[in-house]
Formats: C-alpha cells, sequence, structure tokens
C-alpha cells in the first residue's frame, strides 16, 4: 500500500560491504550517501516496494558488529545489550521517499462566519527517484485544483485510514531535478483545539473568536497537504488574509502588508529555516501585546484585549531565560524575534512552534500580586521549558516521533536547571525528586508503561507517548547522567551535539556520541539499556555484618507480579552509597547482586545519595527506623529524606515492605521543617486514603486522626497567615499544611475556610489569601450545600483571575451530595459552560472521594457516545478522561467493570490509558487486601482510632 515502508536499523563496521549484501534485497538509504564514515553505525534504510520481498529467515538474522542480533517479535527492534541503534518498527506508518520537501509557500484566510479556511501552496519537491506521483499527508481537508508544474493533476486517490492522498502524473519526475506541486483548498476552522481552529472567548457579553494552530504532533495535515513528519524539514513562506483590523502571527517577522480590497488584508512574513511541520504557527485574531526589550530580539507577549498586562512576568522571565541558554549552549538564540501567544481554548500546556509558542492562558498568564506559588512558579517552568525546545526540538529535532523524549525530556530538565539557577531561593531541585522522579517512576512501575524509546508505529500511538516516560523520566535519565558526566562536561557535550546537527534530525545515538565525545565514558553502553527497556529496578538491601552489605537488583512492578521473562534485564544501577565519610559515586550494580563495604563505623548508610538514580531501595525494617533517626538528626539531605518517603510508600503500596514501615518512618518527622518532605510525607498518606477509599469508615476517619496529629505541631507554629516577608518555602509550607488539615477535617482549619469563604462571596476580595484559595474552596464545597454551589459557579462565571476559575472549577467536583455532584456531571459536555480543554480540572475534584468516584463512572459509561464524539481519540484528551473516570477504583468487582466496558470498544488511540488504569486498580486492590487490617491495627496501637 502507498505510504507503507517496512524500515530497520542496522550496525556494521563496514558500511560499504553491507551495502552490496541490501541491494540483493532492494533496500535503498533514506537520506544521505553511504559516504566512508564507518564510525556512523545507525543507518535508516527501507525496503523498495518494488523489489522482490525479503524473506523473514534474512529480516531477523543480519549480523551486527559481527553478532547476531535479538529481534523483537512484536516490533523487531534490537534488543538491550546487542546495539544501540534505534528501535524502528518494520511496519512503521510513513510517507515514501521518492521526493522530498524543500520549500512550502503557503497562504491561508479564515473565515470567522462559516468557520471554515481557504489555502493554496506551492510545495518545491526535491526528487531522489524517477517517480510519477507524490504521496502527503492530508485529513478533513477538501482539494480543489492540483497542478504538478503548469500541468493539472486529475489522478487523486485518497487513504482515509493512513490520512494521505496521492497524485499521479502522466510524466515522470526525473532523479535530480526539482518540482513545483501546487494545491488550491478548503479546510474547516474547527473547535477540536487540532490542525488550524478556532478558539473562542468572550467580551462584552458577545463570543468572539481567533484563529490559532496546535499542530504537534500529526496535526499539520488538517491545515495543508504537507509531509507531516519530523524528518521532513523544510523551509516555508507563510502569508495569512485577514480583517484589515486582526493582527496576523506566524514563525517569521512580518515582511510586508498590502491591502486586500477594503476590508481585508495579506500579511507576509519572512521565509522561516529548515523547519517540521508541526512547528508551524499561523494565528488570526483580535490581540495586544506588552514588549520585553531586555534581549536583543524583541519579546511580545500576546493575550486577548484587557489582559495583555498580564504578560509582563512572562516576558521579563523570557529575556533572562534567552540570556541564560545562550551562554549555556554556547549558540545564539536561533530567531529574529520572539512572541509569546495566550490562547483562551488550547489543549495542552504550549507548543514551541519556533519563535512563535502559543500557550494556555493559564500558562502565560499572572498578576504577580494576586497569585499563589504555585502558579508563579508553574508558568516560570513552562516558558524556560518551551524556550529551551527552540533549541532542543527546533534547531535540532528528533528523527521520528519514538525519539520524543529528545525533546521533552531535555526542555523539562533544562527547566529545572535554569529555574535553578535563575531562581536559587526557589531550591527546585528538593522538588526534583518529588515531582519529576516520582512522575516517571509511578508511571514506570505498571506493566502497561512503555520505553523511553517507544517504537512507534501508527499515527494514533503518537499522542500516548506525550506521558511521564517521555517527559519525567526522561528529564530523570538526562539527571542522572549529569550527575555521572558532571554538569559541565554534559552542558559542552549538549553544546556540541547542538552545534553538529543544528537545523537537522537525530536520533538517541547522536547524543550519545556528543556526550561520550566530551566525557570519554561509554555513554552508549550505559544509556541504551535504560532507553530502550520500559521499568526500572528495586534494589534490595540485604546487612550481613562486619560492615558489608549485599545490593540485588529485580524488576520492580507495582502489582508485585513479575514474571520470569519480565525480569532479565540488568541494569547499571548508580550506587551513590552515602555514609558519614561521604558519597561514594564510583559503585555501579550492573549484576545481579554485589557485595560492598560499608565505609563507616557508625552505621550509617543510605543507598542512592540525593536520590539521582532511576529506582527504589528496598532496606530491612530495622533500617527504616534508623533511617527515620538519620533524617531527624540531620544526616540526609532534603532530597534523600524525599526519597525515602517516596521508596516507603511505592514499596508499601506493592508489597516490599509494611505499610507501618512507612507510617513509622513519616511518624518520626512531626517536626519536619521543609515543605517538599512535608509535601511527599502527605502525599503518600493520602495515597493509603485512596486504597482504602471503599474500606471502613473506621480505619478512613483513623487516617484523618493521624494526620491532623501528625502535622498539628508543625501547623501551629507555622499558622496559616501570610505576609510580605514570606519566603517562597514560607508560603509553600503553610499552603500545603493548611490543605492536608481542612482535608483532615481539622476543625479549625474548616471553620476558617467557612469564614473566609463567606466574607469572599460577600465582596471582601480579600479574605481569602491566593496561596489557601484552592483549599478553601474545596473545603467549603466539600461540606456544602446548593447555595455553596452557587456561590462557586457564580465565581466561575465571573472570576476575578484565571486562577480563581480553575480552583472555583476544580471544587465543583468536591461536594458529597449526590444532586450536585449530579448537576456538575451535568455541566461537563456543555462547551459553554466548561471548555473541553477544562474538562479534566472537575474530573480530578470528583476523583478526590467516594461518591465522585462512583458519580464518574456513571457519567462515563452513560455518556460514553458524546465523550468520544467530542473528544475523538486522534486528540489527547481522550486517554485523560479514561484514565480520570476508572482509576479511582480499588474493588475486583469495579475492575471487572471497567474491563467488561472496554472489552468490546475500539480502544486505538486511548489503550495505554485503559491498560494503566487496570494497573492502577490492581495495585490498590492488592494493597488493601494485604494491609488494610494491618493498618488499622497500627492505627489503633498509636491510639487513633478513639
Amino acid at each position: 500500500m502507498l505510504g507503507f515502508y517496512r524500515q530497520i536499523n542496522l550496525v556494521t563496521r563496514s558500511p560499504k560491504s553491507l551495502r552490496g549484501i541490501l541491494r540483493n534485497f532492494g533496500f535503498f538509504t533514506h537520506a544521505q550517501p553511504w559516504g566512508s564514515n564507518t564510525k556512523k553505525f545507525a543507518r535508516e534504510l527501507y525496503i523498495n516496494p518494488s523489489s522482490s520481498p525479503i524473506s523473514k529467515k534474512n529480516q531477523f538474522s543480519i549480523l551486527f558488529n559481527n553478532q547476531r542480533s535479538n529481534y523483537c517479535s512484536m516490533c523487531r527492534h534490537i534488543q538491550s545489550g546487542t546495539s544501540s541503534a534505534a528501535i524502528v518498527p518494520t511496519d512503521r506508518e510513513v510517507l515514501p521517499t521518492n521526493v522530498k520537501p524543500l520549500h512550502y509557500d503557503l497562504t491561508l484566510e479564515p473565515f470567522f462566519d462559516t468557520f471554515t479556511f481557504d489555502g493554496e501552496e506551492t510545495i518545491e519537491f526535491q526528487v531522489n527517484e524517477r517517480t510519477n506521483y507524490i504521496t502527503l499527508n492530508i485529513f478533513e481537508i477538501k482539494i480543489h485544483e492540483v497542478k504538478i508544474g503548469n500541468v493539472k493533476v486529475d489522478d487523486i486517490t485518497y487513504d482515509s485510514k493512513q490520512q494521505t492522498v496521492t497524485f499521479k502524473f502522466n510524466d515522470h519526475l526525473e532523479q535530480g531535478a526539482t518540482a513545483n506541486l501546487y494545491i488550491k483548498f478548503t479546510g474547516e476552522l474547527n473547535d477540536k483545539m487540532a490542525g488550524f481552529y478556532r478558539a473562542a472567548y468572550e467580551e462584552d457579553g458577545k463570543t468572539k473568536y481567533l484563529a490559532t494552530t496546535l499542530l504537534e504532533p500529526i496535526d499539520c495535515r488538517r491545515v495543508f497537504p504537507c509531509y507531516d513528519e519530523p524528518a521532513a524539514k523544510a523551509k516555508f513562506t507563510v502569508a495569512l488574509i485577514a480583517d484589515k483590523d486582526l493582527v496576523c502571527l506566524s514563525n517569521q517577522p512580518e515582511k510586508e502588508t498590502t491591502l486586500v480590497g477594503s476590508n481585508k488584508k495579506k500579511v507576509s512574513f519572512t521565509t522561516t529555516p529548515l523547519m517540521s511541520t508541526y512547528l508551524l504557527a499561523l494565528i488570526v485574531g483580535d490581540l495586544r501585546y506588552v514588549e520585553n526589550n531586555d534581549y536583543r530580539v524583541p519579546i511580545k507577549v500576546y493575550s486577548i484585549p484587557g489582559s495583555e498586562h498580564l504578560g509582563v512576568y512572562s516576558g521579563n522571565i523570557a529575556a533572562k531565560t534567552l540570556e541564560f541558554f545562550d551562554k549555556k549552549f554556547d549558540i545564539p538564540y536561533p530567531y529574529d524575534k520572539l512572541d509569546l501567544v495566550s490562547v483562551p481554548e488550547f489543549a495542552v500546556g504550549a507548543i514551541e512552534s519556533s519563535a512563535c509558542i502559543i500557550f494556555r492562558s493559564v500558562d502565560l498568564l499572572l498578576d504577580e500580586k494576586n497569585t499563589n506559588a504555585n502558579t508563579k512558579q508553574r508558568v516560570t517552568e513552562v516558558v524556560i521549558h518551551e524556550l529551551a525546545h527552540q533549541w532542543f526540538g527546533d534547531l535540532v529535532t528528533m528523527d521520528f516521533w519514538d525519539g520524543l523524549w529528545l525533546n521533552e525530556g531535555f526542555a523539562t530538565w533544562m527547566s529545572w536547571y535554569a529555574c535553578d539557577a535563575l531562581y536559587p531561593d526557589w531550591k527546585v531541585w528538593e522538588s526534583y525528586v518529588s515531582d519529576s522522579l516520582q512522575h516517571a517512576l509511578n508511571l514506570d512501575a505498571l506493566r502497561s508503561s512503555h520505553p523511553i524509546e517507544v517504537p512507534v508505529k501508527r499515527a494514533d500511538e503518537i499522542n500516548q507517548i506525550f506521558d511521564a516516560i517521555s517527559y519525567s523520566k526522561g528529564s530523570s535519565l538526562l539527571k542522572m547522567i549529569s550527575k555521572w558526566l558532571g554538569e559541565d562536561v554534559f552542558i559542552k557535550g549538549v553544546s556540541n551535539y547542538l552545534k553538529k546537527h543544528k537545523w537537522g534530525n537525530t536520533q538517541t545515538s547522536d547524543l550519545w556520541d556528543s556526550l561520550s565525545e566530551a566525557s570519554g565514558k561509554d555513554v552508549v553502553k550505559v544509556m541504551d539499556i535504560w532507553t530502550k527497556n520500559t521499568g526500572f529496578p528495586v534494589v534490595h538491601v540485604k546487612e550481613l555484618g562486619n560492615g558489608e552489605i549485599e545490593v540485588t537488583q529485580n524488576r520492580f512492578l507495582a502489582t508485585a507480579d513479575v514474571k520470569e521473562d519480565e525480569n532479565k534485564v540488568l541494569y547499571p544501577v548508580f550506587l551513590g552509597l552515602k555514609t558519614s565519610e561521604g558519597v561514594d559515586e564510583s559503585l555501579i550494580l550492573d549484576t545481579r547482586s554485589k557485595t560492598v563495604k560499608i565505609p563507616t563505623s557508625d552505621d550509617f548508610f543510605k543507598v542512592n545519595a540525593d536520590q539521582t538514580g532511576i529506582y527504589r531501595t528496598a532496606y530491612e525494617p530495622s533500617r527504616w527506623t534508623k533511617l527515620g533517626k538519620a533524617g531527624v538528626e540531620g544526616k540526609l539531605s532534603v532530597e534523600d529524606r524525599v526519597g525515602l518517603v517516596a521508596d516507603a510508600g511505592s514499596l508499601s503500596s506493592s508489597g516490599f515492605i509494611e505499610t507501618s514501615s512507612l507510617l513509622d518512618l513519616v511518624k518520626s518527622w512531626s517536626k519536619e521543617t521543609n515543605y517538599v518532605v512535608w509535601g511527599e510525607i502527605l502525599t503518600r498518606i493520602g495515597s493509603i486514603k485512596a486504597a482504602l477509599m471503599f474500606e471502613d469508615e473506621a480505619t478512613k476517619n483513623a487516617l484523618k486522626v493521624f494526620t491532623r496529629d501528625l502535622i498539628g505541631e508543625k501547623l501551629n507554629e507555622i499558622g496559616w497567615k501570610f505576609t510580605d516577608n514570606d519566603s517562597f518555602a514560607d508560603q509553600q509550607l503553610k499552603s500545603s499544611l493548611y490543605a492536608s488539615a481542612a482535608n483532615a477535617d481539622d476543625p479549625k482549619a474548616v471553620d476558617f475556610a467557612k469564614e473566609a469563604f463567606a466574607k469572599f462571596v460577600a465582596g471582601d476580595k480579600k479574605a481569602i489569601n491566593p496561596n489557601l484559595r484552592p483549599s478553601i474552596f474545596n473545603t467549603v464545597a466539600k461540606f456544602g450545600d446548593e447555595k455553596t454551589f452557587d456561590e462557586l459557579y457564580n465565581i466561575y462565571i465571573n472570576p476575578q483571575s484565571i486562577e480563581e476559575k480553575i480552583a472555583a472549577l476544580r471544587a465543583f467536583g468536591r461536594f458529597t451530595k449526590p444532586e450536585i455532584l449530579d448537576k456538575v456531571t451535568g455541566l461537563l459536555l456543555k462547551n459553554d459552560i466548561i471548555k473541553p480543554q477544562d474538562i479534566y480540572i472537575p474530573l480530578q475534584g470528583m476523583r478526590a472521594h467516594k461518591l465522585g468516584v462512583e458519580k464518574l463512572w456513571s457519567w462515563l459509561s452513560e455518556n460514553w457516545d458524546a465523550i468520544y464524539k467530542n473528544f475523538p481519540p486522534g486528540l489527547s484528551m481522550l486517554g485523560s478522561i479514561v484514565t480520570l473516570s476508572t482509576s479511582g477504583f480499588t474493588k475486583e468487582d469495579q475492575k471487572k467493570k471497567v474491563e467488561d466496558f472496554f472489552a468490546n470498544k475500539d480502544t486505538k488511540g486511548y489503550d495505554q490509558s485503559v491498560a494503566q488504569s487496570l494497573d492502577i486498580i490492581t495495585t490498590k486492590i492488592r494493597w488493601s487486601d494485604r494491609d488494610s487490617k494491618s493498618i488499622f491495627k497500627w492505627l489503633e496501637v498509636n491510639g487513633y482510632t478513639k
């Protein structure tokens, strides 16, 4: 079938000798000639469909470095340890390479009355081989006219399944020539937040629209026929036609504006550098901006009228960040301007479209005087993340989506790195352990996880890998590498990688090469195992006496049911042994077991110092007690303490240790002063509550008593009044402890929430500190009635800020009266009330309590057809809706309902979400069955059941 090309990656010591072998089987190279560089060990090759088919035997029996490769039977990638070739499925759905796009000349005109757009384009191609057809990606586009040169093309074939169109010509295009393909077309200015779409907002009581793009990963094909693959980089010359009073933006600076008739204009932009299609930006609307000129290129922050002043903070962040990255990468920011654009309806946080970055409003705009610390940090990190992409992702782009982590993992790590440099008082590396690392480990502990380099084959699989593996595990891996190599060496290697491959495409092996050259270490050998395998190890520590320990690694699964064939991978585990004499970073566990000498006599040690390794550590029961004491005595860093709590929580939920060990540990730290440690403690107690959600009320009430006792002393000491002198850490600690107290039904905290809310709705807008706003809204909803709902609804409809609106929306889900939750679920699919981009927010609130979980399932199962229609699997949000609506369950019969419901559904595009949700439910079922009685016993012995 046209568009299907099988591809594999081969490694050889002799490209020249391999070339002859490949010719016999009809292979041809995808890109440049082989050349003489034998160090280039990974080549992307295609089977020519016109050649005789290669036998299955030969497909699976090609030699690599004079060794026979072991292929995975599912995706035919090279198993770990045999090669560093990229994971490339042989049946990946990609476009043919008979031509290569060089330049797109594109003009679009959106119409807000009919919600359509007209377009025309001329694509200049390089002809790679003699051919009489060109195949492009296309979706929901109606073609009116096609010409190749000056010759009209009538032979047009569509393949809706593959989202392609093929134009066949009467005459052949000759190899080495260039060809111009002209296409005139019409598209839909849809309301799906994908492609070139309309974003609605209210102004003076009227609904208005702007047109914007969201193209990542594969929605450029919704805008114009194109080569919608990241490796098909080309230059773009864009023009937009719009009403003369509207603002038109794209990736490049404006070249000229000409009038079209009496009421319209045509804005032409300068030609872009080489760029992947998903990075194109097209925006038309009534926009205003604030400008920052602290950097050498102009920085403008755009928004709809009336909120432009809220862009000042992000403009300042951008100027500082660009200057920081210029120095760190040793490569100047590669574009001529920078626009940061706030869009009222956007399916993700932001998209890194080159030099014209588009954001969800809440992730770009803020009022510094009326915001909480979490929102400020979130906006800062999102802006920095997208700016990091301008180098890592835009300037240098992954070859295909299986390398997504190269973009997202690095941008995530770089946002932490830059935040630490620009805002040292935030101490973000402490938060990293509870944030990025735990997100990675929690998802990767599921059997339904995937490798960092995931073998993507079909379009419907791509959206599903924008998850904690690509982002958080990717960034955690880079954190581990930077620790191993040293940050300066790591940054030097990254800089060399960017310089070597700028304006090009890469695979993971290219990054490893640059880091190896900079460090002199065999990065490939160590890191391939981490990127090409699903999961991570648990390291068991057995104390042998005589100052020795035995460390053993095995695959970790949250469901604690590892099968023999799942436990074969041996990871290079950086042990980072911390003792009173310091940290030994040289110890690496790369076998099943190893005996290690403890170089100290005071019986203090901890494995995984500062929690930079990607694994869990399981100690003997007595060691957990000793480590708890070491934390009180100040022997453990914040990262160590957070890591211990996280490990204890995860290990207890999966049955590797008793839950009592976790409870003993956190109880001993009631005097803890760091907000990050407290956050992890409260998160892990919350996990116990979630697992026991459908158990008896006595245990749940005792957990509330325990929580109030645990935080009581520290909360009484610091209170929840905020002053201008509060540091970032002070604000975080006060808000975290107050939220936990209110959630545990502390009478003082609950009364305060009710009193502050009453004053707030009466007109005193300063009665609620922004740091406490979410907790107070949640608390009054939890104990509220119809009147409370109406008050929160009014805040949601008429908010003072975006933060306030979101806090009210999330609180909708916290009501515990069935009739109110029915009202909430009745609003979920009303797009004029709850924007589709925000549907997950009230779902999060409902997921926090038993009745909410039950109502969520009823809503999902009863409204599935409408949900599926509103959030088709080709977009990214359906998977999140499925997970939020199902993973709150904790019982076997509830799990069976979920399994039965999806058994006969076509789950393409969200199958991973279903599988992951079932894994999460299974984990909670087993935890509850195994430990619910012992948890109650611990609570009883410690006096919390009275």
